[in-house]
This record gives structure tokens, sequence and C-alpha cells, in this order.
């Protein structure tokens, strides 16, 4: 039997966020049902930030309670504070997102605040989360460099990532956010953070600025990783992260982990379509066929 290898969708969140077309919750709902259909399991569905700085999420509450019916499936939603979590809460939520940075100067055009008090800022949203049956996922951004700093220390992503753990997260995942990753500085990277955090429980995420995302996600899949991140049709950014280009391709990725033998539920070419979908929603010319 093959193993077994996840997928988890990023395209509604982070691949819609930073697109200077607000995409409408209807149009939203029905990307992540053509999703859905592809075999995804494990979805961002929004985030509960301020429509003032993320005018793109507005209306996740809506989409959120579109699935709340929805069984066997992970509907993440991004919370940025309690307040947040009280807006997840209302809706239904029942798995959320918190953040974190490895790096000083990201955290602090991201946020607003230092890692340390991201860290405190995070403990009772991710407290009030478990205690009412609401599981938390953690992100670490920066991970292989800083738009702003340059290089970051892997000490720096194993002490955040094993701080996020301490928190209640039931997975770190390990954003590449700028994109400079390779796949030997990826490599050391996990191995710094696998002594720390057990590697079933770590994800990762790259962006494809220089071409390097498909061949770390393949070096981190050697070294044990099980869990990466992806966005239908490559899309996201982010938006403290000038010149940072979008997120993998799920459906590259998929194509990848297909052709290194493992079982991931999802079919490549209804990602292609899904993808389709929303980029012409966008007005962008699919690139993928």
């Amino acid at each position: 039997m093959a193993e077994r290898a996840r997928i988890v969708e990023v395209g509604p969140r982070d691949g819609l966020q930073n697109e200077a077309v607000p995409v409408p919750a209807a149009t939203r709902i029905a990307f992540i049902e053509k999703l859905i259909a592809a075999g995804l399991t494990s979805l961002e569905a929004g985030s509960f930030v301020s429509p003032r700085w993320v005018p793109q999420m507005a209306g996740t509450a809506e989409v959120l309670k579109a699935f709340s019916d929805r069984a066997g499936i992970s509907f993440t939603v991004l919370v940025p504070n309690e307040k947040g979590l009280d807006a997840a809460l209302a809706a239904g939520a029942r798995e959320i997102a918190i953040f974190g940075a490895a790096s000083e100067t990201f955290s602090q055009k991201n946020i607003n605040c230092s890692i340390a008090e991201s860290i405190e800022r995070f403990r009772p949203v991710a407290e009030r989360a478990l205690a009412a049956g609401v599981r938390v996922r953690g992100y670490v951004s920066c991970v292989l460099g800083c738009p702003y700093e340059g290089a970051v220390p892997r000490a720096k992503v194993a002490e955040i990532s094993a701080q996020l753990l301490e928190l209640g997260c039931y997975e770190i995942s390990l954003g590449d956010t700028i994109g400079t990753g390779t796949p030997r500085a990826a490599r050391e990277m996990l191995k710094a953070v696998a002594e720390r955090v057990p590697l079933p429980q770590l994800a990762v995420h790259f962006h494809d600025t220089y071409g390097q995302a498909i061949a770390n996600i393949y070096a981190c899949f050697e070294e044990g990783v099980r869990i990466a991140d992806s966005s239908a049709g490559g899309l996201g950014g982010c938006p403290y992260a000038k010149g940072a280009s979008g997120n993998v391709a799920t459906e590259d990725v998929v194509y990848l982990l297909d052709g290194l033998g493992f079982e991931t539920g999802v079919d490549r070419q209804a990602v292609v379509e899904a993808s389709r979908f929303i980029l012409q929603a966008l007005g962008k010319t699919p690139l993928r066929v």
C-alpha cells in the first residue's frame, strides 16, 4: 500500500488575500467546492482579520457557514487575536490557525509586535480555542529568509516552532515566505526544527520566487515530512514581502507526490479545473494544462 501524504490547500485564504481584485464569498464557496471535489480534505477557508487590513477576506463567516455540515474535511481559518477568535467561534470554526515569525522585523511589519509579544498574544487564543474543542494549527513565517533581515538562524525557527507546539498547536507549518530557500537550506532548517518538534507534526509551505519550491518539497519529503501546503494555480504572495511570488501550485505538488508513489487522494486534473475557475474569476490566464 502506498504511503499517505497530505496536501493542505491554502488557495482560498493565502492564495487570495493579496489579490487586487476581491473575490465575492459566493465565488470563494464555489472554488472550495471544486477543491473538495478534487479530493482535498484540508483547506484554508479564510481569515478573521480586520477587513480594513485585508479586505479580500471579508465574508469569511459566510464562507465557513456554507460548509458547517461538511464532515471529514478540515476548514482552517486564520485568527490574529481574541477578537478574531470570537468571530471564528461564532461562525462555527472547528480549526483555527495562529502565526508567528522567525524574524523580529517581519513580526513587527506583519502583526505590529515582537516575536515574544506575538506568542503571548496567541496564548489566550489557543487556550480558549482548545477549551472549545477547536484544533489549532501554527504557522512560522520567514523560515528560510526575511525580506528585511536576510538570513534567519535555524535555531530561531526551531525555537518559535517549539513555542507554538507548547501553546497546543497540533501541527506547525514552516513557511518560506519570500521563496529564497534551496533544497540544502530547507533540509538543514527542517533537521533543526525536528529536534524540537516531532517530524509528523511538521508541514512545509514554500513560495516559488526562484522556482525552487518543488525541489524544496522533495528534499523535505526525503527527510520524512509528509504534509505540504500549496495553492491551486500557484496563487498567493505576502503583502509584507515585496516581490515574493505565489505559493507552489497544488497541481504541481500532486504531480510530484504521484510520481514519488505517495497516496494523496487528490485528482490533479480536477485541481487544474478548480485553478482555471478561480483564475478566470480574477481575470488571469491559467498557466497549467
